[in-house]
């Protein structure tokens, strides 16, 4: 793949025939010239997830190349051992959400998933669920406190892992849950009166983002989501303050974007 193809989508609301992607090598992918990134393999990384439905939406050809903790190649190409990255010619690789929703903006503009009269409020909320602080990183903090506590989350060796890579603390993980109880109390509020969309009357970066991080608290099924039993518990692992935050508008909210917009099953 030369070049990455884009085609003009006339109608977001309604699910058409979309590009979708293939996984290859590291040393395939750094031979290809088009869109590129490396994902997470085996599990719904929500920041990779939701970079997939911004591609699948604006019709974007692109390969996948699973993150390789044991292949220093990929590492070095990408400047992180860490997923998602990604990649565009011969353009520094991008690691942030909102730089990857930039530069799909900017090589397939014909599909606006930022309209101007909403930029900031979407921009924003993207931000609000997948930047340093945002409703991804607590859930995860979230989950890696019950691990180094011995109590329900992620498995105490994963725990110890990802709390050396993403700053843990005791604190911090204490304070992890009010955090996520928060946030979604406020997609909550958003949704409250009835509304299909985020934001405006059509969908946008934020319902992707919405239902990509949604999988953190409510997997989708294992017919559209094949996982493995350990991430899918984990993942389920839901106190009763965090329970009663989840507003069941915000799992409808996802069952829909999905439905309608997003390429299932998942091809993790």
């Amino acid at each position: 793949m030369g070049s990455c193809r884009v085609h003009f989508q006339d109608d977001l609301q309604q699910k058409g025939p979309m590009m979708s992607f293939s996984y290859v090598s590291t040393a395939q992918a750094q031979q290809d010239s088009g869109l590129r990134m490396i994902v997470v393999g085996g599990v719904p990384s929500p920041w990779g997830e939701a970079a997939k439905g911004l591609f699948h939406v604006k019709n974007l050809s692109w390969y996948a190349t699973r993150l390789a903790y044991d292949e220093p190649a990929q590492a070095k190409w990408a400047g992180v051992q860490s997923a998602p990255v990604v990649f565009w010619q011969d353009e520094p690789p991008l690691t942030e959400a909102l730089q990857i929703l930039d530069l799909t903006q900017r090589i397939a503009p014909d599909v606006d998933l930022v309209p101007e009269a909403d930029a900031t409020d979407i921009r924003a909320f993207v931000a609000r669920m997948a930047a340093p602080g945002g409703l991804g990183w607590q859930r995860r903090l979230q989950l890696v406190h019950g691990g180094m506590m011995g109590a329900e989350g992620f498995h105490p060796k994963v725990s110890q892992y990802l709390a050396s890579k993403y700053g843990y603390s005791p604190e911090r993980g204490e304070g992890a849950g009010a955090m996520v109880q928060a946030i979604l109390g406020e997609m909550s509020a958003t949704l409250a009166d009835g509304r299909t969309y985020y934001f405006g009357d059509r969908l946008t970066a934020a319902d992707i983002y919405a239902a990509t991080f949604l999988g953190l608290f409510k997997p989708l099924p294992e017919d559209q989501c094949a996982m493995k039993p350990a991430t899918r518990s984990a993942f389920e692992t839901l106190d009763e303050a965090t329970r009663s935050a989840l507003d069941p508008a915000l799992n409808s909210h996802r069952d829909r974007i999905y439905a309608d917009a997003l390429e299932l099953p998942l091809a993790l």
